[in-house]
């Protein structure tokens, strides 16, 4: 019967020292809820906004062309790509959908081997200023697309044509338009992303047809040219991936899911996990046990700040009342004495921490009380540590932990006479690679003399 007793004694001081931590946990989560402000990152987060570009391709003329002379195919150069197009850009993004970019373009127009046309050549130098559209975000399937976007855009244009060969060489023309196309794209690194780029420019003032000849039909001509390119895209900012990528989180859903987070964690709150009928964001002891009668924070009611509840220290004494035999009598001061020497009475810490964590503070009243209440007795202290870092500086760490325990002693009115403390370093004795086993050598434990 005695064992049994010293078991369940144990079962509670441990219990008490473990748990208490998560307790003051979430009551802090519970005082968090009542005064805590939306959190600002979870409106909306940071993108990067700007990005340069670069591309190179090929540019045709469609139309006008005065008699004799083709568009063709532009002749195959630099390992059989054909480069009369280059171009380069900034664009800024206003929202993830939306933006605007500026572009400036230089085409190199001219006949093409076996075409059937009369020999031409003239430069096309361009600035255009257009609208964008993420048609990715616009459909809402960038989950979907992955690495892969498609950009829209579409805007005015001005251009200047100058003919290099003829009656009009090196005279030069300004027109305006519009100009427009699609961009497919794909994110290579987390800012850079490579693109294909396919673009229609329509001039609504033009007089020189695109062989460098004079319109002398029409005043005003209607011109095409059409660019295919490659280009690369490089996003600048504070963002860690392209804009065109980036996670962003409407500021509505981001206070949807604070709300639901919240909601969540007041419904663990409510638990009652030791079943006292006292919230756990309430119960300063959540492992109270089952017909032990508690307080209005669920502590266990222990009048006699003796460290053992009343119900528990009664229901021990009656049995060892009942128990007394004519070869010893135990008596509760026994009980206790062992319940210490054992080792089930420890003070715990945290990672790589030498002041005991709050949790503790029940169990160093425990041995408080115990060398007040027998002025004759000395207690020695012996620190462990985890096995977690380096042996000096475990031995060290397990000597702090016995001092910082017998400092709370001493000022709490016990002399330090009374008292030795002992470095013991580390205990290898659980699995280093679980946390909660290394929590329970973080400890201080004591042997009454």
């Amino acid at each position: 019967m005695k064992n049994s007793l010293l078991l369940l004694i144990t079962l509670l001081s441990f219990s008490l020292s473990t748990n208490a931590q998560k307790k003051e946990k979430k009551n802090k989560v519970a005082l968090d809820l009542i005064a805590a402000e939306p959190d600002k990152e979870l409106q909306g987060q940071t993108f990067n906004r700007w990005s340069i570009e670069a591309e190179f391709g090929q540019a045709k003329g469609s139309k006008p062309y005065a008699d004799g002379y083709f568009a063709g195919s532009p002749d195959k150069a630099l390992g059989g790509i054909a480069i009369n197009h280059v171009g380069a850009g900034v664009r800024y993004m206003v929202s993830p959908k939306f933006g605007v970019k500026a572009n400036i373009n230089v085409d190199n127009l001219q006949e093409q081997n076996n075409s059937g046309s009369l020999p031409f050549q003239v430069e096309h130098h361009q600035l255009s200023i257009e609208g964008v559209v993420n048609l990715t975000r616009l459909f809402d399937i960038q989950k979907q697309a992955g690495r892969f976007g498609l950009l829209f855009h579409l805007g005015g244009q001005v251009g200047r044509l100058t003919p290099k060969m003829g009656l009009n060489e090196d005279k030069t023309e300004w027109n305006l338009g519009l100009v427009g196309g699609i961009s497919p794209q794909y994110r290579v690194f987390k800012n850079i992303s490579i693109f294909a780029d396919f673009t229609i420019n329509s001039n609504v003032r033009q007089h020189f047809n695109w062989d460098g000849s004079y319109s002398e039909t029409k005043n005003n001509l209607t011109g095409s040219l059409v660019r295919t390119s490659i280009g690369i895209s490089y996003a600048l900012g504070k963002g860690k991936i392209h804009g065109d990528w980036a996670i962003i989180r409407d500021q509505n859903d981001a206070k949807l899911d604070s709300l639901n987070n919240r909601i969540g964690e007041i419904e663990e709150l409510m638990n009652d996990s030791d079943k006292d009928g006292v919230p756990d964001y309430l119960d300063a002891e959540q492992n109270s046990i089952a017909g032990v009668a508690v307080d209005t924070k669920g502590r266990m009611v222990d009048k006699n700040n003796n460290g053992v509840p009343d119900d528990l220290e009664k229901f021990v004494n009656t049995s060892i009342e009942k128990n007394n035999t004519t070869t010893g009598v135990a008596s509760t001061e026994n009980a206790v004495l062992q319940l210490i020497n054992d080792g089930y009475i420890a003070v715990y810490f945290d990672t790589a921490k030498s002041n005991p964590n709050t949790a503790s503070a029940s169990n160093i009243g425990f041995i408080l009380n115990y060398l007040k209440n027998n002025p004759d007795k000395n207690v020695d202290i012996t620190g462990f540590a985890d096995e977690i870092g380096g042996t000096a500086y475990n031995n060290k760490l397990s000597g702090d932990r016995a001092q910082a325990v017998k400092a709370i002693l001493t000022r709490a009115g016990i002399s330090e006479s009374r008292i030795t403390i002992t470095p013991q370093g580390e205990d290898d004795s659980v699995d280093k690679q679980s946390d909660w086993a290394r929590r329970l050598v973080r400890k201080a434990v004591f042997k009454i003399k």
